[in-house]
């Protein structure tokens, strides 16, 4: 049995496992958590292996003596295997304490299931040879992540964002199901290799509808509707699974469709560049509008994936215009993005967790003062809210500068890939500025000042199994930003050359970029350990004072007085409010002794406005006319079977 098989296995088995220990609530999770925990670490090495030695791994099984489910890594997959196991690996870690009700023993065990479940599927998606194992592995994901929702089932929220994400889950999945049949029309193969003999339209059209279909698993705008609402609703661990590494298989199938059809034309190119800058700019702008702190970053996550877009889109009008360098630095750096929001995006959501289940709200308003009794979750928040802000010395500086220099080299080409790069180039200046507005608002508002209400307030931070992987994911930030080069060479191995038509691509070059990054790295520190040490040299025997802050003028200042994150952003939003449309809630004060008042604020999401009329409404109102079909009478279900297998005879 090879390493990843074995991996499959033992994934699995915790989940099967702890619905067979549910009555013994500990044992239940230990077992669990070591079973999966131990099977990702197993698949994380082998990916790893094979990623650094450029090895391959191929398997082919018969499947209803029918179809062959064929399953191959290469490059490519295992660069998102190792996103896959490592997250799944912390994230199983924190589950331990995270999920402390015993009281819900039968429900946890079932989540453990699905939680092995969704781990197995991703990986099997990302390894998929032909189109059959592909959709099954992606329905299987789709299902087990969609029970994750609905955890908390008993919530009426939680239940429509569960139904919401299912509707959005399978348009998408149809969208890819009917490339796909083009796909076997024209090749009359299911095998992704085959797919470069088919015409240039016919590769378009797919390319178009899988960019639909994939878009609307990895969130890019429009399709990201779901997302906002998912993401919030779900236990805090599944949600930094399913930010930070379910939605990049959508990621994974645009650039594995692309690199296995070859059809370099700039128009695909463009039409993926120009998605990823609405993304990341409506993305973080959403974001900022947000008063839950879980939709706050679920919407940061729309916004990654326009990063890693823009860098995927460089890449590909580098690869349409015959540069390669172009195409290396977009699509090394959109890749390496893809790894590196897995990290940042998985330690905030997991700051998040603890920060909810410490002090019973998701209000970022409600809360303030945490970081005095929770400093290992304030540090490494504000750890992760540095790097997804794209500053050094952390991981998120590297993609992006990676991207940079890509779309500094499409600043040369013809009329259009140069108006594009600019643009480009703009937008992730936006995003970056944007993004830092948004993560000063959060750290400031939840973690600086004074606690806003009496009610709120921080409690300890007992629970190393939740600790220990923020702390990972923490070093793994600051690791990855200051010493690149190791993790810029595993980025190098995923691009999919042989699809692109280019051969070995020299690392040398790309190599002293990570160099240089290191060397300003050092620089930095030395810098600031010199600051350092003369104000210890100028501040030694010196009293030094202190006071309170500044009133303004009042005697008694309260915690009301303090900046509110909806006053923070209320200046950038009002810039935005054609693309973010703002409604306030706020009686007019009037009379001598005036009522007490309150203040209201919600960013409408423009997308989410139209698609629900567009999308969710006419699908739930076509079920609702086929409840009927559902009537518990055995005997028509037979009838339904029967009826299918003849209907399939006449195209067999």
């Amino acid at each position: 049995m090879n390493s990843f098989t074995l991996s499959m296995v033992l994934i699995c088995c915790g989940g099967l496992a702890a619905l067979f220990l549910w009555r013994q609530f500990l044992l239940m999770k230990a077992v669990a958590v070591g079973f999966i925990g131990i099977g990702c670490a197993v698949g994380l090495t082998d990916a790893l292996t094979k990623l650094l030695h450029q090895g391959s791994y191929a398997v082919s099984l018969k499947y209803l003596n029918l179809f062959s489910l064929s399953f191959q890594i290469d490059g490519l997959s295992a660069f998102f295997l190792v996103s896959i196991f490592l997250v799944s690996l912390l994230a199983a870690v924190y589950s331990f304490h995270y999920l402390n009700d015993s009281q819900k023993a039968l429900r946890t065990a079932v989540s453990y299931l699905f939680f092995a479940l969704l781990i197995a599927s991703m990986a099997l998606v990302v390894t998929a040879a032909n189109l059959i194992t592909f959709m099954l592995a992606w329905e299987i994901m789709s299902l087990s992540s969609f029970f994750l929702v609905i955890y908390d089932y008993e919530s009426a929220d939680n239940r429509k964002a569960g139904y919401l994400y299912f509707v959005f889950s399978h348009v998408g999945a149809m969208f890819i199901l009917a490339a796909f049949g083009i796909f076997y029309g024209n090749t009359g193969s299911f095998m992704f290799a085959d797919g470069n003999t088919m015409p240039d339209s016919a590769k378009l059209t797919i390319l178009i509808l899988t960019f639909i279909g994939f878009g609307s698993k990895a969130g890019v705008f429009p399709f990201h509707v779901w997302l906002p609402h998912a993401h919030p609703a779900a236990p805090s661990h599944i949600s930094a699974v399913m930010s930070g590494v379910m939605i990049k298989t959508g990621i994974y199938g645009i650039v594995r469709l692309y690199a296995s059809l070859g059809l370099h034309t700039p128009l695909f190119g463009e039409i993926v560049l120009v998605a990823g800058m609405i993304s990341g700019i409506l993305g973080v702008v959403y974001a900022l509008g947000q008063h839950d702190i879980k939709r706050l970053l679920a919407y940061h996550s729309v916004e990654n994936i326009g990063i890693i877009l823009i860098g995927i889109g460089i890449g590909m009008l580098g690869v349409s215009f015959g540069n390669p360098i172009m195409a290396v630095l977009g699509f090394a750096g959109g890749l390496l993005h893809v790894l590196n929001h897995s990290i940042f995006k998985s330690l905030l959501f997991m700051g998040a967790g603890v920060v909810i289940q410490k002090t019973g709200t998701r209000t970022i308003d409600m809360l303030g003062g945490l970081l005095k009794n929770m400093k290992i979750t304030g540090i490494t928040f504000l750890v992760g809210s540095l790097a997804i802000s794209g500053l050094p010395p952390f991981n998120g500086f590297v993609s992006e500068f990676f991207i940079y220099l890509g779309g500094f080299r499409g600043a040369a080409l013809d009329r259009t890939a140069f108006v594009l790069s600019i643009m480009a180039i703009v937008s992730l200046a936006i995003i970056g500025g944007l993004a830092l507005a948004c993560f000063t608002k959060v750290v400031g508002v939840v973690f600086q000042g004074e606690p806003r209400r009496p009610d709120v307030t921080a409690g300890d931070e007992k629970g190393p199994a939740m600790l220990l992987p923020m702390l990972v994911l923490a070093g793994l930030c600051f690791i990855i930003g200051v010493f690149p080069r190791m993790f810029i060479y595993l980025a190098l191995n995923a691009i999919p050359v042989s699809g692109l038509g280019y051969g070995r691509i020299p690392m040398e070059p790309f190599m002293q970029i990570t160099a240089n990054i290191t060397l300003a790295a050092t620089v930095f520190f030395v810098i600031l350990a010199g600051v350092v040490a003369l104000r210890l040299v100028f501040y030694k025997d010196k009293t030094i004072g202190s006071a309170g802050t500044w009133g303004c003028g009042f005697t008694q200042p309260t915690p009301k007085m303090q900046y509110t994150g909806t006053s923070y952003a209320a200046s950038i939003l009002e810039f935005f409010r054609p693309a973010a449309p703002l409604e306030e809630d706020h009686p007019a004060i009037s009379g001598r002794f005036p009522i007490k008042t309150h203040y209201h604020s919600h960013v409408h999401d423009i997308a989410e406005r139209h698609m629900v009329h567009v999308v969710v409404n006419p699908v739930l109102w076509l079920f609702d006319r086929l409840r009927w079909i559902q009537h518990g009478d055995i005997h028509l279900y037979i009838g339904y079977i029967l009826l299918a297998i003849v209907v399939l005879l006449f195209f067999i």
